[in-house]
């Protein structure tokens, strides 16, 4: 029986949608250093837009928008979007594949105590974050909220560690295709403040909250995972509705059943946010302009295509 309240606890991520400049420069990108291929593409005059994956999977959608200004990393928008990956080996795999690509940026690590992330910035600024999530049975709470931190994690070291323990055992990332299981773990936003997000995000879309002890952030999830979404006002403080620029277009949440969408046109209705619905999807925007879209698991790479942004 579906709570209306909450979003389902299957609810999971996929693909995100990016507005992108160079199109076959950031398709390389990807590919390259994050394993992804290239799974279909539609043309509708200029306007040119590649998904791609791994196994099939869409992970992220590139839309090609030459004529939009830069992404203004001081407004509302994309933080990172984090992929997470099935093994340490397979993480450790793919984030040397990255290093070796001239345009990575590397931006840091981090031990997150429920997960271990290496953070990149790709060739147009966009914010990636590759990780593997400890065993939920070692994850710790404090007053009900799971426990999360940034503690140093050496990255040669971790990489001689798990390429060597992963030698020959499979499942990592090959030149043709990324790992199996690999697919967009949470999305991390920038919003202008948390008080209006926590609205739209934990009231109107049902996700629960699992960390609010920063005042600067707030991170929210579906089924007790750490986090499928998070926003924080690190660069972005007071920042109005997003103007038109390159970077994030759609954020991108799947949940199990029709009946979960009903319960979330409930709740927007009652929030009286627009949206729209067409029988398998939902499409919103939240209070800086970010579209949201939250549909059936399984939707077709056309329905990803066709996708709102």
């Amino acid at each position: 029986m579906v709570d209306e309240r909450i979003i389902s606890a299957a609810a999971g991520m996929d693909a995100v949608t990016l507005q992108v400049r160079d199109l076959e420069g950031m398709s390389r990108y990807y590919s390259r250093a994050f394993a992804m291929e290239p799974i279909e593409e539609r043309a509708e005059g200029s306007r040119v837009s590649r998904v791609l994956g791994n196994g099939g999977v869409p992970m992220v959608r590139l839309i090609k928008t030459p004529d939009l200004p830069d992404f203004d990393p001081h407004q509302a928008g994309l933080f990172h979007t984090a992929f997470l990956f099935p093994t340490q080996h397979a993480l450790a795999e793919v984030v040397f594949r990255a290093a070796q690509q001239p345009e990575t940026r590397f931006a840091g690590t981090g031990d997150h105590l429920v997960s271990e992330a290496f953070y990149f910035t790709d060739p147009e600024g966009n914010g990636v974050e590759l990780y593997y999530d400890r065993p939920r049975s070692q994850w710790t709470y404090t007053n009900g909220q799971v426990d999360m931190a940034t503690l140093r994690l050496d990255p040669n070291a971790y990489l001689a560690k798990h390429l060597a323990a992963g030698t020959g055992r499979g499942g990592g990332a090959t030149q043709a295709s990324g790992p199996v299981g690999a697919h967009v773990g949470h999305v991390h936003l920038q919003v202008g403040a948390i008080a209006p997000a926590r609205k739209f995000y934990v009231d109107a879309l049902g996700f629960e909250v699992t960390a609010d002890s920063m005042p600067s952030a707030l991170f929210t999830s579906a089924g007790g995972y750490h986090h499928h979404l998070a926003m924080n006002v690190w660069n972005s403080r007071g920042a109005g509705p997003r103007a038109a620029s390159l970077g994030l277009a759609n954020v991108a949440v799947t949940v199990p059943a029709l009946e979960d969408l009903d319960a979330l046109t409930a709740r927007l209705a009652r929030a009286k946010i627009e949206y729209s619905f067409d029988g398998q999807s939902v499409t919103t925007k939240d209070p800086w302009g970010t579209a949201v879209t939250v549909s059936l698991p399984g939707a077709s790479v056309d329905a990803v295509l066709s996708r709102k942004a």
